[in-house]
């Protein structure tokens, strides 16, 4: 009786994620860490570039009075500026820094955006399968998902799309590259989907937001490049933080873009900012806020995650297993050789091998394999793998 019922609720569907996670922790105890290969938790093992490390020294050493304290809450103007101009660079739009909104990661940065635009009971429309800590995030400001199914090789199905808008809708929510799926979500799909929601806008008499969550923006392989959706919609928001790039998950540093244009952006502007105080979070970390400031163009080297993308496709796809290879993220979605995916994720369990079912992205029958693990484990993986399918078939 000493939590709510919706905490209650909440803890019962808690994150296959995490539930995986602990398990491999446990498993580890028991038959040693070098036994046991978890690929459960998208927590990137490479350290942070050597740029990030000399500039948290060099700021660590400056002692200018106030370097700690309080900011405005939208951030550190100079950072703000630093990124409205990055910003600039990459999308061909003018930003200002009125447009930047610091935050505590991309999760704090969604919150911040859902309480700025949503009222009760409004619907934001989510392409599946995605990343789950959505719902939980929507629940916080009683805002409903509504799941569309993408196609079988994960692009988006304009046309259920189409079908999910209706008079509740107030957003749109994307994550390219994607979590699961490794999905990056193409131009001609940006723009048709851009032209969707403007033409359903119009017809509603009201905007319907365009949302793109981003940590992995810089992580794609072979050419692959992001489209910008601020190129083909007005009413957008970018979400993004340094998490997964500068491989500095626990800081908690990212930050809402919003479109230069977008309709009534005095109070959008206004609501993002008083949002990131009354959610408790106040201001983002002010010593990363100066750190990412000299590193927006940085990232950890990304040929790494490609080798282990080639290094884990290869060897899967030799075995048998089906997917679609990731263009992006450190991500694969294999189907699972069984209709039950929570069955054969349990299987690969006897093989010490921790993945988390499809089901928990809302993309039953399929797992979900995070390979920002080193290639040791992903090489001590291998023969289980190869043991359950063969097993199975």
């Amino acid at each position: 009786m000493g939590v709510s019922d919706k905490i209650d609720h909440a803890i019962e569907r808690s994150s296959w994620i995490r539930e995986m996670f602990e398990e491999g922790q446990r498993r580890k105890l028991i038959y040693g860490a070098d036994r046991v290969f978890d690929f459960s938790l998208g927590n990137p093992d490479l350290e942070p570039p050597e740029s990030f490390k000399e500039a948290l020294k060099r700021l660590l050493q400056d002692s200018t009075p106030g370097r700690h304290g309080y900011m405005p809450n939208a951030g550190l103007e100079d950072t703000r500026q630093a990124v409205a101009e990055y910003l600039s660079r990459l999308n061909g739009i003018r930003f200002s820094s009125a447009d930047i909104v610091m935050t505590v990661g991309a999760g704090g940065g969604l919150n911040v955006v859902f309480r700025t635009i949503l009222n009760p009971q409004d619907e934001v429309v989510i392409p599946s399968p995605y990343f789950v800590e959505y719902n939980f995030y929507l629940e916080n400001h009683s805002g409903v998902p509504v799941l569309v199914k993408t196609k079988e090789d994960f692009s988006l199905d304009l046309d259920l799309f189409e079908k999910n808008l209706g008079e509740r809708t107030k957003a749109v929510l994307i994550n390219s590259p994607n979590n699961p799926t490794g999905k990056v979500y193409t131009e001609q799909e940006i723009e048709a989907l851009g032209n969707l929601l403007r033409d359903k806008s119009k017809s509603l008499g009201h905007p319907i937001y365009l949302i793109s969550d981003e940590p992995y923006r810089k992580i794609v392989y072979d050419g692959v490049k992001v489209p910008s959706i601020f190129r083909y919609y007005k009413e957008s928001f970018v979400v993004t933080s340094f998490s997964k790039d500068l491989s500095v998950p626990g800081e908690r540093i990212g930050y809402v873009a919003v479109h230069p244009e977008i309709s009534d952006g005095e109070k959008i502007r206004a609501g993002l900012v008083l949002s990131n105080r009354i959610l408790g979070y106040v201001n983002a970390p002010a010593l990363m806020q100066r750190v990412i400031k000299e590193l927006l163009d940085e990232s950890v080297d990304i040929s790494i995650y490609k080798r282990r993308r080639n290094l884990l496709c290869d060897a899967l796809e030799s075995f048998g297993y089906e997917f679609t290879r990731p263009q992006g993220a450190f991500y694969l979605f294999p189907r699972s050789p069984i209709e039950d995916d929570v069955e054969f994720v349990r299987r690969l369990q006897e093989e010490n091998i921790l993945v988390v079912p499809g089901s928990g992205f809302g993309g039953p029958g399929h797992f979900r394999i995070a390979y920002c693990v080193s290639e040791r484990v992903i090489e001590g993986a291998l023969p289980g793998f190869e043991k359950a399918i063969k097993e199975l078939r």
